[in-house]
């Protein structure tokens, strides 16, 4: 991800962040001790040049759309009536508690059934397809503090949470609040009805889990990132060379800390520092195409013609091997970050009073010590590595858009 707490850009001191203890954070701020990291460069000397990337990658991560499209049994989990019953228990016991969804943790979330099939999901998101859809979460009849409060007793087995933006949303809402997206300097594409390009989260896993549907659209795309690193290679290595250097610079659309430059320059693929390997790609068009006004001071180099060329390919490859796949009420989606690339289609809402379509997101952090990647980057051992912090912003789980 693209983490930091840091308020210098300096290489020693973003080194400084791989000694800082995000876990042990105020608990008056921050109740379970833990800080979300946030956003911050890479460990530029750690980077590793085009030629020591693979030509060719393969394993459990590389999947054709072809392998799972006409064989939901491979993806598809419909929990089952004791699996329901049991996080339903859980989550009215939880609630009986008083405890605050911010507290919400693994450890106060016992589930004896699921929680041995999400640790086995757990490694399949961060070592194999990267992948999978449940069905069956009864979103349309618990309310919204006990989806909440379900939702996130699930996430608690695959990973930490950590903020998704400036206020300190560890429990986000994909849902229109009526934000202009032509705007893209200073608005986030997910508070809007517009198409989202192919992109990852800043966070190791993403969960997204369907509460209300749209009239039309909004329908989801999912393309294995080594997958395409692979197409690439074959038919535009000029491409995939770009995608490496250091070059790329993403706005951070004034979410930032006090003394942090507005911006992040990286490369799009990376290679991990250790551990096996292998190819990590971090991505978003629209954070890219954001930064005119940086650009237009001169503080940032414009987009040359070779990476518009180069995004243009890259989002085209991504259409061309995608999995489709459409959410309905109660679907819940968990995706790898790491690789996996996902996009939305654009939507149309019913008419009011009908509800608007309503996702539930999740920002699931793997630190590298539990079985994560080994990130190139300051926090790779932080637990909530990763993620959106604003200065010491609280963690905040509201049950609805705002």
């Amino acid at each position: 991800m693209a983490p930091g707490i840091l308020v210098d850009t300096t290489e020693s001191s973003r080194r400084e962040a791989l000694n800082k203890r995000n876990d042990e954070a105020p608990r008056s701020i921050f109740p379970d001790g833990i800080r979300t990291s946030g956003q911050h460069p890479p460990l530029y000397d750690q980077l590793r040049p085009y030629s020591d990337f693979p030509t060719s990658i393969s394993g459990p991560t590389v999947w054709r759309r072809e392998d799972y499209v006409n064989n939901p049994e491979r993806w598809v989990h419909p929990f089952t009536d004791a699996e329901v019953a049991e996080l339903s228990a859980t989550a009215d016991a939880f609630i009986a508690a008083g405890t605050p969804l911010t507290g919400i943790s693994k450890s106060n979330f016992p589930l004896p059934t699921l929680g041995p099939v999400l640790s086995r999901l757990r490694e399949d998101l961060l070592d194999g397809k990267g992948f999978i859809l449940f069905k069956r979460f009864p979103a349309d009849a618990w309310g919204p503090h006990k989806n909440a409060v379900a939702y996130m007793g699930l996430g608690t087995y695959l990973g930490y949470f950590v903020s998704q933006n400036g206020r300190g949303h560890v429990l986000g809402h994909v849902k229109d609040v009526g934000d202009d997206p032509t705007q893209i300097h200073a608005v986030r594409i997910y508070r809007t009805t517009a198409r989202q390009f192919f992109h990852a989260d800043d966070g190791d896993i993403v969960g997204l889990l369907c509460v209300h549907r749209a009239a039309e659209g909004g329908e989801s795309d999912i393309v294995s990132v080594h997958h395409v690193w692979n197409t690439l290679q074959r038919e535009h290595p000029d491409v995939a060379e770009l995608l490496t250097r250091p070059i790329w610079y993403f706005d951070r659309k004034g979410e930032v800390s006090e003394g942090q430059d507005g911006w992040i320059r990286q490369p799009v693929v990376y290679l991990e520092r250790s551990g096996k390997g292998r190819v990590y790609c971090k991505w978003d068009p629209y954070y890219v195409r954001s930064l005119t006004r940086f650009s237009d001071a001169g503080l940032v180099p414009a987009l040359s013609e070779e990476q518009l060329r180069a995004m243009k390919i890259l989002e085209e490859t991504c259409q061309r091997l995608a999995l489709h796949m459409v959410l309905e009420v109660g679907d819940i989606q968990f995706l790898s970050n790491a690789h996996l690339l996902h996009a939305r289609t654009e939507y149309k809402d019913y008419p009011a009073p009908a509800p608007r379509r309503h996702l539930l997101r999740l920002w699931l952090a793997t630190p590298e010590n539990e079985g994560g990647w080994a990130l190139p980057m300051p926090d790779s051992q932080q637990k909530k590595r990763g993620g959106v912090q604003v200065n010491d912003t609280p963690p905040r789980c509201p049950l609805d858009a705002e």
